[in-house]
């Protein structure tokens, strides 16, 4: 009898597939690249008419030492940046908070104020370069100060283009940098949406994030439904909120993460479109045929890489970019081998970023679209990812919404106990971990040395700061942060009096200290 094992993905592997594997419907299901239902890829030519977007993601200490990083990453050959913000600019507290002490520049740039803003992009042409961050909870805040140094530089908003993250569900769930309760969240979240539609028509709106579900445990099916499950979720509180949804979704992008497990990654991906695009045609009655296409950034995986002999995560990250590539991404972020260790070095950058372009010119990747259409292995795979992340997404809506799972703690439930079946498996040595719990030897490591944050930028950025409060009109920024409390109470559009505020100079944690005030500040129900 042939025997079957469960695949470190989550989805079960078999020896040998064959033409009983797929779907008797498997060409209607495929359809072909760029057409309904996307299987193959959402554009019809994919990487032979120009690559993915190499889009590496930095940012750590002072907006000026992050501005440097990033014009070595533009002249190295990157396509597109991606910014990474400190824990106090992601929990909306400014440098010289409490909360903030000991965090300052630790995992991210610091960013108090536009004028952090304008020391990050200095000399940047942000009219031709893409510019993704990653932020959450204060996404309104970060993109508005983005919008305001932008015009500064005489860039129009209509020529801007990136990502903010802005996807505060997945926090409730997996991550944990929430400010707000869901209800006014999510009503930043639309209102970002709404004005976006009008202000910034090339920008996309949120990045719906699967990466740091994964990260914490999820398996792929889970990853897959949990972050699709949200995706539903915010259209609907756009619908809500009176948006057309032609208007919105085709700005809508998701993240998700690669593994080393290669076929069940690209089976997840492959599922992922045509999952999303039936969800937006069937379930939401979207017409333009950009709102069906699930468009996605993609992040090799950090949590499989490892501080024990860390030349070995080089590999590690080459097969997971594989992964990626091979299955459709739009754009696409290789971690460096040293992050299980510290902040990633300029040579180890470097090194993650010649990665993807080894792979996008060196192999033959970019000259077919979707190399694994076909595959009785990959088909069966997508066929059985795509059917165990449907279930799960009806599971989370059979408790109502997604808010309301997140309350009742169903994802987070279910994504520990894939972690702890994962921790268990690797602790037996079932799962092998490559210089963890086998091939342990010795073998030369690589000699290192880390990167570490100058521990006085703490002291220096709360210097800037108080500078910058005093040399500022405070009565007018008072003003300003009285008519953005008024309008939190209301129902107009909140981008609007944020951005004056913060073209006043109000800084990120005054503004987020004022929402706060008046819609406070979310507790965990397993926290009460």
């Amino acid at each position: 009898m042939e025997s079957s094992s469960q695949g470190r993905g989550g989805i079960e592997i078999r020896p040998v597939y064959g033409p009983a594997d797929t779907a008797p419907e498997l060409e209607e299901r495929l359809g072909q690249p760029g057409s309904f239902p996307y299987t193959r890829g959402v554009y019809p030519t994919m990487y032979t008419s120009r690559p993915w977007t190499m889009r590496q993601y930095a940012g750590f200490a002072t907006a000026t030492e992050s501005n440097r990083r990033y014009r070595d990453l533009l002249a190295g050959g990157s396509t597109g940046l991606s910014v990474a913000f400190d824990l106090p600019t992601q929990m909306g507290y400014d440098s010289d908070a409490p909360e903030a002490s000991g965090e300052v520049g630790k995992v991210g740039v610091a960013i108090d104020s536009i004028d952090d803003m304008r020391a990050l992009f200095a000399g940047l042409p942000l009219d031709e370069v893409s510019t993704s961050m990653t932020i959450n909870a204060p996404a309104a805040v970060l993109l508005l100060l983005y919008q305001l140094v932008a015009e500064e530089q005489g860039v129009s908003p209509a020529a801007l283009r990136g990502t903010i993250q802005n996807d505060i569900l997945k926090e409730y769930i997996a991550r944990g940098t929430y400010i707000f309760p869901p209800a006014p969240s999510l009503r930043l979240v639309s209102d970002t949406f709404a004005y976006c539609a009008k202000e910034l028509p090339q920008w996309n709106t949120i990045s719906i994030s699967g990466y740091h579900m994964a990260e914490a445990g999820a398996t792929a099916a889970q990853e897959l439904a949990f972050t699709l499950a949200d995706g539903i979720e915010y259209v609907q509180c756009a619908l809500d909120a009176g948006l057309d949804i032609d208007a919105f979704a085709p700005r809508l992008s998701f993240f998700f993460v690669a593994r080393s497990t290669v076929l069940t990654e690209v089976a997840k991906f492959r599922a992922a479109r045509r999952l999303w695009a039936h969800i937006m045609r069937d379930r939401f009655g979207a017409k333009d045929p950009r709102s069906l296409k699930l468009r996605f950034h993609t992040q090799t995986a950090g949590v499989e890489l490892t501080a024990q002999q860390p030349e070995v995560n080089l590999a590690r990250v080459t097969v997971q970019a594989l992964a990626a590539v091979m299955g459709g991404t739009q754009s696409l972020h290789t971690n460096a081998y040293d992050e299980a260790i510290a902040l990633p070095t300029d040579t180890s950058a470097r090194l993650a970023l010649r990665t993807q372009q080894v792979i996008a010119a060196e192999t033959d990747l970019c000259e077919t679209v979707d190399p694994f259409a076909g595959s009785y292995a990959v088909e069966a795979l997508t066929d059985a990812v795509e059917a165990e992340a449907s279930e799960l997404i009806d599971a989370v809506f059979a408790h109502g919404s997604v808010t309301a799972a997140i309350e009742a703690g169903f994802q987070k439930g279910e994504i520990e106990r894939s972690a702890y079946e994962t921790a268990k498996r690797i602790d037996s040595g079932e799962q092998i971990v490559v210089g963890v719990n086998a091939y342990t030897g010795n073998g030369g490591d690589v000699p290192y040395k880390p990167l570490k944050v100058d521990p006085t930028i703490e002291a220096a950025q709360v210097e800037r700061l108080r500078e910058r409060r005093s040399a500022r009109d405070g009565a007018t920024v008072e003003a300003a942060l009285t008519a953005l409390r008024e309008a939190a109470t209301g129902t107009a559009n909140l981008l609007y009096p944020l951005k004056a505020a913060l073209a006043e100079g109000a800084t990120v944690g005054e503004v987020c200290a004022t929402l706060a005030a008046e819609w406070g500040r979310y507790v965990p129900p397993d926290s009460w």
